[in-house]
Parts: C-alpha cells; sequence; structure tokens
C-alpha cells in the first residue's frame, strides 16, 4: 500500500514532511517498507513553496531485513526491505489520514493524498521535474491505478503525489529530519555551529550541511517550520551517529527518508529546444564580459547551439559569480541552470569552464629591427613607421595575461545550492579555484 501526500505547508509554517511522521505514527499497525520518499521535483514552479517536495511511503507487513530509521514519541521505528501482500480497503486509510491533514496544512496550501496498490508510469517523474502539470494531467492516470484520493483547495496536491509515486530511483541520497517540540515552533532555533562543522569534517559521506569559507550552517532552515535540522548524506547509516554528535536543543522525533536531493535529476540533457521554467545542461562560447547590474548580479552571454543566451548569477550566490567575471569571449563553457522566459536568462546553478582563450595584453608598438626604439602610429588601421629608419610594421609586441581561472567545475556556497543540485563532493570533484575578495573593479 503506498500513501502519498503534497502541498500541505507555506512559508509561514508546516510541513509535509512532520505530516508525514504523523501518518506514520497513525498507521502504526502496518509496518514500513523502505524508507520513507522526499522528491524534490521542479524548482521552477512559480507557486511552489520552499523545495516542491513530495512524500511517498509505502507500508504492509514487514519481513526480512530491517532498519532503524527514526524515533517517534519515544518509540523506535523501523523499515523492511520486502512486505508480504496485504489487502487493505484504500478509503478506510483515506480516512484515517484526514484529520492529520485537516490539521498539519496551512490555509493556502492545496493538498493532496493519494492510496494505491499501484505506482504511475515513471514518466510522470520526469514531467514532474522538466514541466508545469495542470491536476487534469494527473486525474486519469490516478484513476488507471485505482487510487483512492483525497484534496483540499484544487487539489494541486495530488500532482506532486502522482509525480513523487512515480520514482524510481537510480541516484539517490538520505536526509535525516529532526524536529523541534512543539512549543518552540516559530521561535529561534537553538544548536551549537561548531557541532555541526565537527560532524561535517567526521562524516565524510554527508554532504551541504556546512559551509567552510563563511563558518556558516547550511542545515537549518530558517522558516518557523517544525524542523530543527536536515542532515544529508550519501551513507544512511552514517547520519544517526552523525546526528547524535550535534550539539542542539531538545528533538521532538526524527526520521531517515531516501531522496533525490543533490542528483541534478532536474537537468534536461537531451532536449530539441528550451522551454521556460525548466532546467538545462547548455554548452556555449561566451561572447561577451561579464556585465554587473544593480543588486550585485552578474550577466555573461553565450552562443549555444540554440543561438545566444544570457545566463545569470545572483547575489545570493555569492562568490560564485566571481567565475563570471573572469571568463572572456572565446572561453568554451557548459552551464546548469533553470531557464526563464521574462528576462530571458539561464539562472545558473553550476558551470563547467572546458576551455580558456589566450588573453594578451598590448605592452608597447612594433619594436625597429634597425635601431631598437618602438614605432609610431601611421593613423588609424594604418599601421606603425619608424620614422629614421623607414621601416613599417603591423605586429605590436604583447605579453599574455594570467588568468585568474582554470578549466573545471565552479558551484555556489553550501547554504545557496538547490535541494537538487548536485555537489561537486557527490561528483568526486573539487572547485578549483576559491574566488575570495578576488573580483575586478
Amino acid at each position: 500500500m503506498i500513501v502519498a501526500v503534497d502541498d500541505t505547508d507555506s512559508i509561514r509554517g508546516n510541513c509535509t514532511t512532520f505530516l508525514a511522521t504523523e501518518i506514520i505514527k497513525e498507521l502504526s499497525d502496518f509496518d514500513l517498507i523502505g524508507n520513507p520518499r522526499l522528491i524534490r521535483l521542479n524548482p521552477a514552479v512559480p507557486w511552489k513553496t520552499r523545495g516542491n517536495g513530495s512524500l511517498v511511503m509505502e507500508f504492509g507487513i514487514g519481513k526480512g531485513e530491517k532498519h532503524l530509521i527514526g524515533v517517534i514519541n519515544g518509540k523506535e521505528i523501523f523499515c523492511f526491505n520486502e512486505s508480504e501482500e496485504i489487502n487493505v480497503d484504500f478509503n478506510s486509510i483515506i480516512k484515517r489520514i484526514i484529520p492529520l491533514i485537516e490539521k498539519y496544512h496551512e490555509s493556502d496550501a492545496n493538498p493532496g493524498c493519494v492510496v494505491s496498490s499501484g505506482k504511475p508510469d515513471p514518466v510522470f517523474y520526469k514531467k514532474g521535474l522538466y514541466t508545469i502539470l495542470r491536476r487534469s494531467d494527473v486525474d486519469s492516470e490516478l484513476e488507471r491505478i485505482g487510487a483512492s484520493v483525497f484534496t483540499i483547495g484544487n487539489g494541486m496536491g495530488l500532482i506532486g503525489c502522482t509525480c513523487g509515486m512515480a520514482w524510481i530511483p537510480k541516484d539517490s541520497t538520505y536526509e535525516l529530519l529532526a524536529y523541534r517540540m512543539p512549543e518552540k515552533w516559530g521561535t529561534p532555533r537553538s544548536f551549537e555551529s561548531q557541532s555541526i562543522r565537527k560532524m561535517d569534517f567526521d562524516y565524510p559521506s554527508t554532504f551541504n550541511n556546512w559551509e567552510e569559507r563563511e563558518q556558516k550552517v547550511a542545515m537549518v532552515p530558517s522558516t518557523p517550520c517544525p524542523v530543527l535540522y536536515g542532515l544529508r548524506g550519501d551513507v544512511m547509516e552514517d547520519l544517526i551517529p552523525a546526528s547524535e554528535s550535534i550539539i542542539s536543543e531538545e528533538k521532538y522525533r526524527w526520521m531517515i527518508f531516501l531522496t533525490n536531493q543533490g542528483t541534478d535529476d532536474h537537468i534536461r540533457t537531451e532536449f530539441d529546444t528550451l522551454v521556460p521554467n525548466s532546467s538545462y545542461l547548455l554548452r556555449g562560447t561566451v561572447i561577451s564580459y561579464a556585465e554587473r547590474i544593480r543588486g550585485g548580479h552578474s550577466f555573461i552571454d553565450i552562443d549555444t547551439d540554440f543561438g545566444k543566451i544570457t545566463c545569470g548569477a545572483y547575489e545570493p550566490s555569492k562568490e560564485f559569480r566571481y567565475v563570471f567575471d573572469h571568463l572572456i569571449p572565446g572561453d568554451v563553457v557548459e552551464v546548469m541552470g533553470e531557464y526563464r522566459e521574462d528576462p530571458s536568462t539561464l539562472n545558473v546553478e553550476k558551470i563547467h569552464v572546458i576551455s580558456l582563450e589566450k588573453e594578451k595584453k598590448k605592452i608597447s608598438n612594433p619594436i625597429c629591427p634597425n635601431c631598437g626604439k618602438p614605432m609610431h602610429s601611421v593613423g588609424k588601421n594604418q599601421g606603425y613607421r619608424c620614422k629614421p629608419c623607414h621601416t613599417k610594421s603591423n605586429d605590436c609586441v604583447y605579453e599574455d595575461v594570467f588568468r585568474w581561472i582554470v578549466p573545471g567545475w565552479y558551484e555556489p556556497p553550501t547554504a545557496a545550492r538547490r535541494h537538487l543540485s548536485k555537489p561537486l563532493k557527490r561528483m568526486g570533484l573539487e572547485q578549483l579555484i576559491e574566488f575570495v575578495n578576488c573580483r575586478n573593479e
């Protein structure tokens, strides 16, 4: 039995992952089969709240090996690798979940809940990552798989439910989400930042939790939601001891989710045209120097198979913008990011500098081979001449300019990365140059 829920939170509060833990508690007469799943969908959806994530859980009668994945109200929660077949009245399950959705949703949200034994066609996962879907795009698919549904408002949450259920993991990661005591929701969070720094170094399988350069925590949200922190990593078994090493306020509960975060699943690599509100990998040649505008944003133009594309790096990405400053026309790059229609821009999440044009600086006019003195200009575009020796030349003296950039991958600092963007650490790479306080003025 699969249970999916989406669109219950807003920027004002609540969290669909917390609702998932409430559903797990309510359905404790069943076993969890595998980790609950947190599936991030298209980050370019204009009406998304925060990370545009849907939650999917599978319940049954577990068999085989089990794993500790959480604690709710002091009770350890396990998941099983396999399940026996069960017969369940989906409508009765929906009725048990409805009060939880009604309690833990924001007034401007449009929740959807799905209970089903079957999964949607996997194509819906890609559609959920690449496109903007309408409610009508998923209704027939939910009917096809015999799902029972519940909605509030316009029920847009059914879109996320459908697309999340359709996910077949290829690359995947984990996130241990720790939750605050209810009486502390909406108040400043209490934690010891240096304990998070130490955890980050002690557990190298974790990622996107700490920004060393700025000595800044990246795993603690600033919103008034129930989450205390989200600890991300590649190895599930490392997350529990890593979490226990963090010094913070008392935890209410915690749960380890299987996620598609940090996978670049949202990046389209094969396409015939650029469609707004989708994310792409584009290769091109730089055709402009960086332009900076008010607010600290930087832009360059690149020539691609789809014509000229303006690429943007924005102020929150901090020193990542400096990569743009050190590019010159002729450099060949690959850029990853969201394509927006108005203004027509690719918002860059990562950049791969493939090759660099040699940059030269004129140091003098041509040198006369007879007297060894610099020649003088005859006129615009008319070359140079040595008056005493009557020699002529068009060859000025140049020297190579040192480029403050090298081929390789570059990414924003931890706190400025999207949930889905794959960090270089997961790619087995490092950023080759750190651009700190070196912007050319």
